[in-house]
């Protein structure tokens, strides 16, 4: 009987190949870090800042991914979102680290993945400075893996934005995603295959896609927008709308005294109608899950609107005003009408 670690079921051999393919391919890149035991990234000290840095993954997106074989776009996905979970600090990115595990090493799909994380970072103009594979019979069933991600990113001092100079009478800025993003996937998954017993393949009219095209939209970077803003000095806050929806993300930037109403004043994309129609989703509940349309929302002073609006309106960025701030008065903190 062979007692070797390919009788275990860990193939050394395949994940040596995996981070050949990631090393020849991050080379082309102009990273030459991959497959060292750290990765170095030179910093200048003499800036006056901090660091901010963030670790995510993205949930049961990963299961729509392998249910169509196309893993390139989670890692697209696992960047942006790490970007922009630490952009809501003012924080330009430095360096990105990744964490891919699975049942059994596939180098093609390793390689897909890695591929989508390099797009990424060339895109928001990080460094994919390193990650880990990791092969686990037992853990993951075949063809199942997770990925997670791993960022560091510095903010000029005069950039810090933490909320704190938010007032009542302060307006939200809604910028719009690009779909689900990567939250909600596991009540989609549910009204969507389970329920309704679509498929990945199955076209819907209304969303002029397949099922799992509409699922796979790639969670989008708003580093650019938002660096433009910044520059300007326009920003008093930001919230990433991710897990938790509307109701559990604002609070996480808006001070303790403050409450904000918010008008849907936006278009609701078609793929979020027909899942909360699908499945009976409550109100509450759809804004508790879902980002319903807007990945980022800002907080900016009445006075500076027009700024902004000339801003974004520069560079094609469609914007939202979606609520304004107010006292808080007891109750809720987010009250969406």
């Amino acid at each position: 009987m062979r007692s070797d670690y390919a009788a275990a079921g860990v193939n050394i051999d395949k994940g040596n190949e995996a981070v050949s393919r990631i090393r020849d391919m991050a080379k082309k890149y102009g990273v030459d870090q991959i497959g060292k035991f750290g990765g170095y990234f030179p910093f200048n000290s003499n800036k006056k800042g901090g660091l901010v840095s963030s670790a995510d993954g993205v949930g049961t997106k990963l299961k729509v991914a392998i249910m169509m074989n196309r893993h390139n776009t989670i890692g697209q996905d696992l960047v942006n979102h790490c970007v922009d979970d630490i952009l809501v600090h003012g924080s330009s990115p430095l360096f990105f680290m990744d964490y891919i595990a699975s049942g059994v090493m596939d180098p093609d799909v390793v390689e897909q993945i890695v591929s989508g994380m390099l797009e990424a970072c060339l895109e928001n103009g990080l460094v994919l400075l390193g990650g880990e594979t990791a092969e686990m019979p037992g853990f993951y069933t075949c063809g199942d893996y997770d990925v997670a991600g791993f960022i560091v990113g510095w903010v000029d001092e005069d950039r810090i934005v933490d909320g704190k100079g938010i007032n009542p009478g302060d307006l939200l800025i809604g910028l719009p995603s690009s779909g689900l993003h990567t939250n909600g996937y596991s009540l989609a998954r549910k009204i969507l295959f389970d329920d309704q017993k679509l498929n990945v393949d199955s076209f819907i009219s209304s969303l002029g896609a397949t099922v799992g095209e509409a699922l796979l939209a790639v969670h989008r970077s708003y580093l650019k927008p938002v660096q433009k803003l910044l520059d300007q000095k326009l920003i008093k806050g930001m919230a990433h709308i991710t897990g938790g929806g509307f109701y559990e993300n604002i609070p996480r930037t808006l001070p303790d005294d403050l409450m904000v109403h918010i008008q849907r004043t936006w278009p609701i994309p078609d793929l979020f109608t027909y899942i909360c129609e699908s499945g009976k989703v409550n109100f509450e509940e759809a804004f508790r899950v879902f980002n319903m349309g807007i990945g980022m929302v800002l907080f900016i002073d009445q006075k500076d609107l027009s700024t902004l609006e000339a801003v974004l309106t520069g560079i094609s960025e469609p914007y939202y005003l979606i609520g304004q701030t107010d006292s808080r008065k007891g109750g809720k903190q987010v009250v969406v009408a």
